[in-house]
């Protein structure tokens, strides 16, 4: 494609002119595949090159939110993400524009870096479970209201409007029940573990994460919030995807709690209802038994 004509790509590169403060008359624009929510593009000049998010104009606060979790986490100094660059609007689309890399998968030795890397991310505390500002779970908002309590939160910020959604989305009502009394059994789960406000990608799976060529781990594509570490982890492992070298380095770095396995199931119970409500009832199967399996442990 050759945007130079598109008036929404010529919006695009004068705001990337007036950010970066060098001029910018596009050349190309090539889409990039990988994306279930927004379009993807490589824009260049011929001497630089960015990546850009584009959406209907509704996507605004999604890359406003996005925007924000990558400046928080560039910040920390502890992993690598791609410099945010500009976001705003055309009179039809939402767009955010970031450094441009070359990424790739990531190797063993590039999955040791980011698990020992992200055991030191979540050393990063705050004063209380949430954020600043809501933001979104994919396309889904994500409510952080910051409170004290840890299961508190977890119920009622995380689990309670993803099980009001299911509900509208067509999950039988009874089973909706039983996910609210989880909710309310929830503190069974807590009470030998008292888990410290770290600072979360909160959307931590393996398309989130590669490395550059010299073999730096980069994360993208964040949800953050402060939490439960192990809610990074279950994540992880719920979708899979990454070397086993990041779950050795992360336990070598700073070991998990030997309750963990435990609570996983509804750390990625949050996941699975997120992607019941976006793509329907593929999930409907696994919400259940997740449901029931919880719902039965916290009845002993």
């Amino acid at each position: 494609m050759t945007p130079g004509t598109d008036a929404d790509f010529i919006c695009i590169a004068a705001a990337i002119a007036e950010h970066t403060g060098a001029p910018f008359s596009l050349g190309s624009a090539s889409p990039i595949n990988g994306g279930s929510i927004h379009r993807a593009w490589r824009v260049e000049d011929g001497r630089h090159r960015y990546f850009v998010k584009t959406s209907g104009l509704a996507g605004a606060p999604m890359f406003a939110a996005e925007a924000q979790g990558l400046s928080v986490l560039a910040a920390t100094g502890v992993l690598r993400t791609p410099t945010f660059v500009t976001a705003g609007a055309t009179a039809s689309l939402a767009f955010l524009v970031m450094e441009y890399l070359d990424l790739a998968a990531l190797d063993q030795a590039g999955g040791a870096q980011l698990g020992a890397a992200m055991a030191q991310l979540h050393r990063v505390s705050g004063s209380s479970f949430g954020w600043a500002d809501d933001n979104f779970i994919g396309a889904t908002p994500q409510r952080n209201e910051p409170h004290p309590s840890w299961p508190h939160f977890f119920g009622e910020r995380r689990l309670r409007p993803q099980l009001q959604l299911a509900l509208q989305n067509g999950m039988e009502k009874s089973l909706v029940t039983k996910g609210h009394a989880i909710i309310e059994r929830i503190g069974g789960l807590f009470i030998d573990y008292l888990p410290t406000p770290s600072l979360l990608h909160g959307d931590f799976w393996s398309g989130n994460a590669a490395q550059t060529a010299d073999g730096d781990p980069v994360i993208f594509d964040p949800a953050c919030y402060y939490g439960d570490r192990e809610t990074d982890l279950a994540m992880a492992e719920l979708f899979g995807g990454f070397p086993n070298s990041v779950y050795a380095a992360y336990r070598a770095a700073w070991p998990l709690d030997s309750g963990y396995e435990t609570r996983k199931p509804l750390y990625n119970l949050y996941h699975i209802l997120n992607h019941f409500n976006l793509f329907g009832g593929a999930y409907l199967g696994q919400a259940q038994r997740m449901i029931e399996r919880l719902l039965a442990q916290l009845r002993r």
